[in-house]
């Protein structure tokens, strides 16, 4: 991990630290899939839709002082034995997820690409079709068949990775900095903090959460994924771990536990820049962000470790997200960091440059 700045204010500390889910896209025109294709379908929720206008609470501002703060912030993943950011440039991504190689498209990939064609043509897997972010596409499997999923291993948890129509793995490697982070302050605490993980997606953060002691709120708005959380579970070994899969609305959910007074020691939520809900429920990230936080931050318990955001392809700045983290847990004390999440490259081959690729904004409160 990175930093530009070093901490400032009365209470900042040194930092402790060492994936969606999935966005909407319309479905395109496709012919037949060819021999060893897949075509997957976008679970309903995530298909992009004409905004609903709904009247929002009013945000009433917070009192008290403002936390510490450290930004900007650069928390970086090199990788682990389960992944690797092989190569990157013209658009595209050479990854490696357990021992599966694959190729996406990846926008941000301005540079030219380190390593030969040769090796690039070595992939196992490689997404084609529409090569925006929300778009759906395809899997091509040059070398030889390959199912929808495989085996893989991240912080010591065992998962599923998948093959999914808008070009997703099953998981998001760049989270691991705050997963280890997350890991390591439950071990701190002997294992005993409670872990909400809103659109927790496949699951891997509430798993490796729940191999660290803790037990385990995990909430999505798709069925599918909630199907894929508990197979991961199995797979894990983990079914006599405390997590409870919830399929629900996200804002339903949080309001619901706010009136119960229920409480948790780690919030951590990933929202999609849009989505909707198992009953229709829309999500649109601008308009419902602040008061997901808001409330979020009612759900602390009163010896809180942290509240942790991450957003993906969105239209604004980190320090909109730290400005409004920053006003959210006005008279909470602690330190709000914020900034981007990068995977930094493995090189391969002598002379490759290990370079850094942006994957998202990031925004993340402690207090020791």
């Amino acid at each position: 991990m990175k930093s530009k700045n070093p901490p400032r204010g009365p209470r900042a500390s040194a930092d402790r630290a060492p994936s969606r889910a999935a966005k909407p896209g319309g479905r395109p025109e496709h012919a037949r899939p060819a021999r060893n294709e897949t075509v997957r379908e976008v679970p309903r929720e995530k298909r992009e839709a004409k905004p609903v206008s709904q009247p929002q609470p009013q945000l009433v501002l917070r009192e008290g002082e403002r936390p510490a703060e450290r930004a900007p912030l650069i928390l970086e993943t090199s990788g682990e034995d389960g992944y690797r950011l092989l190569d990157s440039g013209a658009g595209l991504k050479l990854e490696r997820y357990g021992d599966i190689t694959v190729v996406r498209p990846e926008a941000q990939a301005l540079w030219p690409k380190s390593l030969s064609d040769a090796h690039w043509d070595k992939a196992d897997a490689v997404f084609t079709g529409d090569t925006d972010e929300e778009g759906m596409g395809r899997w091509r499997f040059p070398r030889r068949a390959i199912g929808e999923t495989w085996p893989m291993q991240l912080l010591g948890v065992d998962f599923f990775g998948r093959f999914t129509s808008f070009r997703h793995t099953g998981v998001f490697p760049e989270q691991i900095v705050h997963w280890s982070w997350m890991r390591d302050e439950v071990i701190r605490r002997g294992g005993k903090a409670k872990v909400l993980n809103l659109f927790g997606y496949t699951g891997v953060a509430s798993l490796i959460a729940a191999s660290a002691g803790a037990e385990v709120t995990h909430v999505d708005a798709s069925k599918k994924a909630i199907g894929w959380g508990k197979e991961n579970q199995q797979l894990a070994r983990m079914t006599d771990k405390p997590i409870r899969w919830i399929l629900d609305d996200a804002m339903k959910f949080i309001e619901r536990e706010r009136r119960r007074g229920n409480t948790y020691d780690i919030i951590l939520t990933d929202p999609p820049k849009f989505g909707r809900g198992p009953d229709g429920e829309v999500w649109q990230l601008f308009d419902h962000l602040p008061v997901m936080l808001d409330i979020c931050r009612d759900l602390l318990s009163p010896k809180p470790i942290g509240l942790v955001l991450t957003a993906y392809s969105i239209r604004a700045s980190f320090y909109s997200m730290h400005e409004l983290m920053m006003e959210t847990m006005r008279g909470m004390g602690g330190l709000v960091e914020s900034g981007e999440l990068i995977i930094r490259e493995t090189p391969t081959e002598p002379g490759q440059a290990a370079r850094a690729l942006s994957t998202s904004l990031f925004s993340r409160w402690t207090r020791p």
